[in-house]
């Protein structure tokens, strides 16, 4: 019996700290609606004893998730007890000047084209994939978030399906995105910015909760000469205009700028602690 006892023990204490651990792992998926196979970088804790106790966060920009430290953040949150069980699915861009931007309607240089292939891509194909993989149901939560122009495509196709998105998160969102050069004199933030001008006449209700990240120091750019930078404005201005289509509670919006915040991966991860305690808080 003594024999046994050793190797017994070893394995008990493996098996406790590998369900402990946060794990990293890489897929693919084809995309119809793409044409085209689509890398997905996934990382999550252990799953929970109930499977429908598991959440899920898709995130834009996939490629960057080392930068953003996902991993590592994760791990310290969920080992002190402060994270639910996560699923975090990054999703590598093939061309994302033209996957990412407002669903129909392409900038003044005609990027965005393919935003509406794409949403279609994320509600048609990918969130059945992932819940096919993860062997759920149904998530207990959905997240949708992003960064810089991958902030504007998360906004924008949470905000059109709803239905199976509860929350989105946005880090720098490039709400500026517009279909007239801001040289021409024809330029109008109210007309010419187009998720402002798509939320504006919007019908839609969806019921979401927002997180919305700017940083004071991310450019020099201030169009209206009002002293205060571009994307602070945009995503000002964007969290008024969803406001006054009561559309949710105001404490279903949640504002972060940060004073010395740069438009870069370092000021991003430094916030994503927080963000991920606003969408996944255990307490």
């Amino acid at each position: 019996m003594k024999h046994f006892m050793v190797p017994l023990l070893i394995f008990a204490v493996c098996t406790s700290a590998c369900k402990s651990k946060v794990k990293e792992r890489t897929d693919d998926i084809y995309s119809r609606h793409l044409q085209q196979h689509i890398k997905l970088n996934i990382i999550s804790t252990p799953p929970p004893d109930r499977k429908s106790d598991m959440n899920l966060l898709l995130l834009n920009d996939g490629q960057d998730m080392d930068k953003l430290r996902v991993k590592s953040i994760m791990d310290s949150l969920y080992k002190k007890g402060l994270l639910q069980p996560l699923l975090v699915v990054g999703i590598e861009p093939v061309d994302r000047m033209q996957e990412y931007g407002v669903a129909g309607y392409p900038d003044y240089k005609n990027n965005g084209g393919r935003a509406d292939k794409y949403a279609a891509f994320i509600d048609d194909e990918l969130y059945a994939f992932v819940k096919k993989k993860a062997g759920v149901r149904k998530f207990n939560t959905v997240v949708l978030a992003g960064f810089s122009l991958g902030g504007l495509s998360a906004f924008d196709i949470a905000w059109d399906h709803a239905d199976k998105i509860d929350k989105v998160g946005v880090f720098s969102g490039s709400f500026w995105w517009r279909d007239v050069d801001a040289g021409d004199s024809s330029y109008s933030d109210e007309k010419n910015r187009i998720m402002i001008s798509k939320i504006r006449s919007s019908r839609k209700k969806p019921h979401l909760q927002y997180w919305f990240y700017a940083g004071n120091k991310e450019e020099t750019g201030d169009r209206d000469k009002d002293g205060v930078i571009d994307v602070v404005d945009d995503t000002k201005d964007l969290i008024s205009l969803v406001k006054s289509k009561n559309v949710c509670s105001p404490d279903d919006i949640v504002y972060t700028e940060d004073p010395n915040g740069i438009h870069d991966f370092g000021s991003w991860s430094h916030w994503f602690g927080n963000f991920l305690l606003w969408a996944f808080s255990n307490k």
